[in-house]
């Protein structure tokens, strides 16, 4: 699966390295994957090793070891991303004056309600066209781009001042659960299938 992302980000000229943070070393070689003059594997260290790890830890693990002015990060749990995304993702943010970070979001503008019933961002006794609703932004944890200085000002990938950048909603699927596994699946395969057809 990692080979989805990792070749979309080695086809955009604007990525110089990507840097693979791994406790699967043996399994990234097992499937063909070796480092090179644009790819990186580090080993994760113990420590940050585990599903409860905040990833702003491991991602200050590879700040302190990498020379970088710039980052994006993406997980291999999002090879739905497209290299046009991803490039006009760089783009707004390189062209962003007041902004520290950028991160990916999927826009919703439904009705929304608390786990008592009661609502959240609408009067359900006035009824307004789901359109006209003041849009909500979901984190949906594909795509994060911040500087060096913001990261260590704030620990954290999304800084002070970030750019929320909407990613269509194909494209924005992260695999946490297995129903998103099936998703993915059968969406890679319409990407395949529409990829052939020419």
């Amino acid at each position: 699966m990692f080979r989805w992302i990792l070749d979309t980000l080695l086809s955009i000229d604007a990525i110089r390295q990507v840097v693979i943070n791994t406790d699967a070393r043996e399994a990234l070689r097992a499937n063909g994957l070796e480092e090179s003059d644009r790819i990186l594997i580090r080993d994760r260290r113990p420590e940050i090793c585990g599903d409860l790890v905040s990833m702003n830890r491991i991602l200050a693990d590879d700040i302190e070891s990498v020379t970088a002015d710039h980052c994006l990060m993406t997980h291999v749990t999002n090879p739905l991303l497209s290299k046009e995304t991803v490039e006009r993702a760089i783009e707004v943010f390189r062209e962003a004056n007041d902004n520290d970070s950028l991160f990916s979001v999927t826009r919703h503008q439904t009705r929304f309600y608390r786990g008592d019933g009661s609502p959240i961002n609408h009067d359900p006794g006035n009824l307004v066209r789901t359109q006209d609703l003041e849009p909500w932004y979901e984190e949906n944890s594909c795509l994060y781009l911040f500087t060096r200085d913001s990261f260590e000002q704030t620990n954290a990938r999304i800084g002070t001042s970030p750019i929320l950048y909407a990613t269509p909603k194909l494209e924005s699927v992260d695999i946490d659960e297995p129903e998103d596994w099936v998703m993915v699946e059968a969406l890679l395969a319409r990407v395949q299938e529409a990829s052939a057809a020419g």
